[in-house]
């Protein structure tokens, strides 16, 4: 890959990051704060967050086996997705590849940073090919982005073209990995010592049953890592959402229970469409949901909205045309679903 220089932008490689009243006296006891202005009252809201959440990373470290300094936290995956842009690519003249279809925020990002998107389709198969993803590829291309299990199409992709992808480009490749605990194959996560132009997503908002709290996770070498800090803003992550992730981590073993819960729940209901008359072919998954191609996915979305039933349409998406994405829920909220499809005429 280029050096880390040569892919940050030169104005964030030379900023000066804003310094927090709660960054100047790390590592030291305290007793008595009147540094940052706060109010004395109304504790223990009163008091701003720690800036690098060093004990929730701590906890996340043995979690998800990735040393602390190698793991950024922001508000959701969206900062996750959002700073790589502000880092590496200059607005008006650098550009990023990534798959197409999948998750609508990298593109929106892009258009927000002025940075050209060129997507790359993926094949019937939902899969990459490394060489079109490279030939896409210009002197101007910071990052390329790759999401597996792929949002919405529901499959991993092939590990040995991802593979290829990493060790062909000299740039940044995130692979947002969402997804990844109800899939069969290993996080890459486990590998970033091998790659050091590779940046891995997570998030507390699937398996975790977190969406609420919003927090994101990125890892990357230590390196990445310090530049995705010095460019964050300086709490980013508030206490609510900080102490409530320590809380669910607390118990991973019922996070466990779900998951395995949710793939029983998964097999039932891929077996159950595929016998719907109005379902054409229901796509291989590895997420919490699965993408099934029906005779008019319009018409039954709207069926299913009178019915208080809410899936996503993707009829309107590259090769999902007629396709419904439907997310795993309770047992008694899939038979609810499947109950108004048997119905529908």
């Amino acid at each position: 890959m280029k050096s880390l220089q040569e892919l940050v932008r030169p104005n964030i490689w030379s900023l000066a990051p804003y310094s927090s009243a709660r960054n100047e006296y790390a590592g030291r006891e305290a007793r008595v704060f009147l540094d940052a202005n706060e109010n004395p009252y109304n504790r223990p809201y009163n008091r701003y967050p720690d800036p690098l959440q060093l004990e929730l990373k701590a906890t996340i470290s043995k979690v998800k086996g990735v040393p602390a300094e190698k793991i950024f936290l922001g508000n959701g995956s969206d900062e996750a997705i959002d700073l790589p842009y502000r880092i590496f690519c200059r607005p008006g003249r650098d550009n990023v590849v990534a798959i197409e279809p999948t998750y609508g925020m990298y593109k929106v990002c892009a258009d927000i940073n002025d940075v050209e998107y060129r997507p790359v389709l993926l094949d019937e198969q939902f899969q990459i090919t490394a060489e079109k993803l490279l030939d896409a590829c210009d002197e101007n291309t910071k990052i390329i982005w790759l999401c597996s299990p792929n949002n919405p199409t529901g499959n991993c992709l092939e590990r040995e073209e991802i593979q290829k992808v990493i060790n062909g480009f000299d740039g940044i490749v995130i692979v947002d990995e969402a997804y990844s605990d109800f899939a069969s194959q290993a996080p890459l996560r486990k590998e970033l010592s091998k790659h050091p132009n590779l940046i891995v997503l997570n998030t507390m908002s699937k398996a975790w049953g977190c969406a609420a709290i919003r927090l994101g996770m990125a890892f990357a070498s230590e390196e990445i890592i310090e530049i995705f800090n010095k460019v964050k803003y300086p709490y980013n992550v508030n206490q609510l959402t900080q102490h409530q992730a320590l809380e669910a981590m607390k118990d991973p073993f019922e996070v466990d229970k779900w998951v395995r819960t949710l793939l029983i729940e998964r097999s039932r209901m891929v077996d159950a469409f595929k016998l719907l008359p109005i379902c054409e072919h229901v796509y291989p998954t590895e997420a919490n949901f699965f993408l099934a191609r029906m005779t008019d996915a319009t018409s039954i979305y709207n069926y299913l909205v009178d019915q208080g039933i809410i899936v996503r349409n993707r009829t309107r998406v590259q090769l999902c045309q007629n396709c419904l994405r439907i997310t795993i829920g309770t047992k008694n909220e899939n038979n609810e679903l499947l109950g108004a499809l048997r119905q529908y005429q």
